[in-house]
């Protein structure tokens, strides 16, 4: 029996503000010494897409600070207007630039360095016909009985 403590992740959404917690999570874990899988599944595929196009939306998303207090007089219907997405995305990585935050890039390479497992959802990956060649290759694919392989022999279970 292993005394190496175990973590699994279910990640299910693919925007830039999303894909951050289970990366940050994984790599910590990983430099802490546990064996962590990475279970990647509906809208949560998007970040293992070789090319990363990741937006923020601001829609449905309250607790999201807006520069210059938008978020008290600015509202919420507001940000459905045509380009807010983009205007949204554009300033969400102009702050994580600024502060020197990791790139989603550079977090899932530093997670892949720490053998960090990850399998997408194969079910998924059929129900909204993508393409294997799509995602990067470093990564696994599989359903939920291989999920529930890594989570049941682990300490720690996550759903993001």
């Amino acid at each position: 029996m292993s005394d190496t403590k175990k973590m699994t992740v279910i990640a299910t959404k693919g925007t830039l503000d999303w894909a951050y917690p289970p990366y940050i999570l994984s790599s910590t874990a990983a430099a802490l010494g546990y064996d962590v899988v990475i279970f990647y599944t509906f809208y949560g595929l998007q970040l293992l897409r070789k090319n990363l196009n990741l937006k923020v939306s601001p829609l449905g998303n309250p607790g999201m600070p807006m520069p210059m207090g938008m978020d008290k007089w600015f509202p919420v219907l507001g940000t459905t207007i045509p380009g807010m997405e983009a205007m949204m995305t554009a300033m969400m990585k102009n702050t994580i630039k600024s502060k020197g935050v990791a790139s989603i890039e550079d977090l899932r390479s530093l997670c892949l360095e720490a053998d960090v497992k990850m399998i997408g959802c194969q079910m998924t990956i059929d129900l909204f016909d993508m393409k294997r060649e799509d995602f990067i290759d470093e990564i696994e694919l599989g359903g939920a009985a291989t999920y529930f392989e890594h989570a049941g022999q682990s300490d720690i279970n996550l759903y993001m």
